[in-house]
This record gives C-alpha cells, structure tokens and sequence, in this order.
C-alpha cells in the first residue's frame, strides 16, 4: 500500500533564489512578457530555476485577491456583492478573451477553444468593475466557444444577487436574461422591439436609450484596457492551465497599483 511520502521542514532541492528574486522575476515576467530564458540571464541561474520560481509565486498572486482599500481584499463573487451592496454602488461586468495557442492536432477538444466572436483559439474571462473601472473580481477563465451569460451563470450570481443585497449590475446585449432571473438587478441594453420597417421616432428612442447605456458602463472597458497594458494578457503562448492564475494574479496586482495610487491622491 503507497503512502505519501514526508519530508522533513527545510528538506528537498534548495532555492537559489531568495523569494524577494522569485517575486522579482514574476512580477517581471506578466507586466513585460519577459521570457524565462531572458529571466534567467538576468538573475544568473537556470532556465528551470525561473520556471519553478514562477510556478510557485503566480498562484500566491491569484490567491491575494483585488484590493479594494488598504487591508480589504476581495476574493469571491459573494464578497464582491457585499461589497457593492454596503458602499451602494454600482457594478458593470463584462466578458474578454485573451488569445492563446492552438492545441495540438488529435485533440478532442481542439474546437472549444474557438471563439465565435474573433475567430481564434482564446479563453475567456468574466470581469467586475466598479463605476469608476477599478477592477473587482476576475473569474477563472473558460475556452473561448462558451457564451457570456453561460460563464456567467456558471459562476453563480444569479443566486447571489437574489437573495444579497440590492445591487445594480450593468451589462451589456450578451447577458441579456440575466435581468429577468435578478428581479432587475442585471441591467442590459433594451430589447429591439421591431426588427424591420421601425418607426421614426422608435429609432430615436433606441438609440438614444442604447447609448445612454453605453456611456455608463464604459468604464469597464477601461479595467479591461489597463488588464490588458500587462504582456501577459495580450496573448498566451505557454500553457492554457496556467491562464486563470495568470489572470487572477494580474488582476491582484492591478487592483493593489489602482488603490495605492488613489490612496496617495487622497493625501495630496
């Protein structure tokens, strides 16, 4: 019968890095899309020694969770909703793919990673703002082929926003449903009520109340925008399991720079 094996605190293969390098060299390697071979000519060690330092720190990152003030980390959707339930505010989520490489021939699941939208090998993540674009939650990622409002009711909100606090959620056409399973909670674009021959005065009407929908929840493309400034994110060329932790982990240290930097103009 096999057993797991122990190992004695301070046993196995011992880090040439100390862990100030090891977060170095991570922080490194998303922001600029540094490679591991560039990594390790630079700290002086071994293309493997980067890769197990990355390995090891990225999942720390993720676990951090975003910051929303100094000491208050948000890491659930649950905590999220609390959050904007008790400061009354407003949240605007939206879907955004990240191209990664193509898998390999054979695969049973080579086609799932095919996005209808852009038509490339992508995956795919839910992300949360609030009014201001400050990132809140980033969810894992899923292949490319699965709808926004499928990964959204995966990640379970429905249940939360109907029996949390009152929030607003402002989305856009693709989580169209969502609002009648929230009791209103999930706002979307208004439906086109005529697909063909519509009156004047309907058009200007649509338009006018798509726009002002638009307008307020922009801002989400603004986190989107600054999520995707980090090399990392851009586009994927390692492995696709690794995507979820990078994004979480981007997103941490994305919120923790958003806050630091309106902490310090509060200050002024």
């Amino acid at each position: 019968m096999s057993r797991q094996r122990k190992r004695a605190v301070g046993a196995g293969a011992k880090h040439r890095l100390v862990f100030v390098d090891r977060r170095l060299a991570t922080l490194v390697h998303l922001r600029h899309g540094a490679t591991h071979d560039v990594l390790a000519c630079w700290f002086g060690v071994d293309r493997s020694t980067i890769t197990r330092a990355v390995g090891e720190v990225r999942p720390l990152l993720a676990e951090r969770g975003c910051t929303v003030s100094p000491g208050v980390r948000l890491r659930t959707l649950a905590e999220v909703v609390d959050h904007l339930g008790s400061a009354d505010r407003t949240g605007i989520v939206d879907g955004t793919e990240i191209r990664v490489r193509r898998p390999a021939a054979g695969r049973k699941d080579r086609d799932k990673f095919i996005s209808g939208k852009s038509k490339q090998n992508a995956v795919k993540t839910m992300v949360l703002t609030d009014g201001d674009g400050r990132v809140l939650f980033c969810s894992p990622t899923k292949p490319g082929s699965c709808a926004d409002i499928t990964h959204a009711r995966q990640l379970g909100p429905v249940k939360l926003l109907v029996d949390g606090p009152s929030v607003e959620i402002l989305a856009d056409a693709g989580y169209q449903g969502l609002g009648a399973q929230t009791g209103g909670r999930v706002v979307t674009p208004p439906h086109r009520k005529f697909k063909k021959n519509a009156p004047d005065w309907y058009k200007e009407m649509y338009e006018r109340q798509r726009k002002a929908h638009s307008s307020r929840r922009i801002r989400v493309d603004h986190g989107i925008a600054h999520l995707k400034n980090w090399r990392a994110l851009t586009r994927h060329l390692r492995r696709r399991e690794h995507m979820s932790d990078t994004v979480q982990a981007v997103a941490a240290l994305l919120s923790h720079q958003q806050t630091a930097g309106l902490t310090s103009a509060r200050q002024m």
